[in-house]
């Protein structure tokens, strides 16, 4: 590169980086790219092949011309003209991470034969809650399976509640599901299984 700039720029609680580069001679494009937390929020490209080629082009302006694009670049991060581009680029990168599901009670989540499971939602990419985000429940190993759902609230969390279903003889398990667009995640908690009853076959 033959020359570049890097600036921070403060913006609504957050720090956006701004970094412009020439790629050189050989190849004349000017490159700005936007970061924040070190993730790509913004890219864009200036070719400047034709004023390269002219003969009035002074290649000790090319700095100039970097510096002059570099400032455009946070001009319009400052005027707000980059918020979809962040947005959708937080999103996408919220979808690639995925997201975790956590039982806020899992001391307390069966008493007295009623089970109340709080439920919270969360983005493995900054902790943020997934809002909407389906979640069900059931008791595997029940004698009659049966899925009990809920949608998280503005804080990623739901509350399901629902009547311990008959159990079976073998291994018992809680199953929380959730989905959030494209990404699922599960828990699973070990119940202890009911104890087999013993044989009243008389010894001999």
């Amino acid at each position: 590169m033959s020359s570049g700039f890097n600036t921070d720029v403060p913006l609504d609680g957050q720090v956006f980086h701004v970094q412009t580069e020439d790629r050189g001679p050989a190849h004349p494009i000017i490159d700005s790219v936007v970061y924040q937390n070190g993730r790509v929020v913004h890219r864009r490209s200036h070719n400047y092949g034709e004023l390269a080629a002219s003969s009035a082009f002074d290649p000790r302006e090319l700095r100039q011309l970097v510096e002059q694009r570099h400032r455009i670049v946070i001009e319009d991060l400052r005027a707000g003209s980059l918020n979809s581009d962040i947005a959708v680029a937080g999103e996408q990168a919220r979808r690639a991470a995925g997201i975790q599901v956590q039982l806020l009670n899992p001391g307390s989540w069966l008493s007295g034969g009623h089970v109340s499971l709080d439920v919270e939602i969360l983005s493995r990419a900054d902790r943020s809650p997934a809002v909407g985000a389906y979640v069900d429940a059931a008791v595997e190993g029940a004698l009659e399976p049966v899925r009990h759902s809920g949608t998280t609230d503005d804080q990623g969390r739901v509350r399901i509640e629902f009547p311990l279903p008959p159990l079976g003889k073998g291994d018992l398990a809680l199953v929380i599901q959730a989905r959030a667009d494209a990404a699922k995640d599960e828990i699973r908690f070990a119940m202890r299984s009911r104890p087999k009853t013993p044989s009243s076959s008389t010894p001999q």
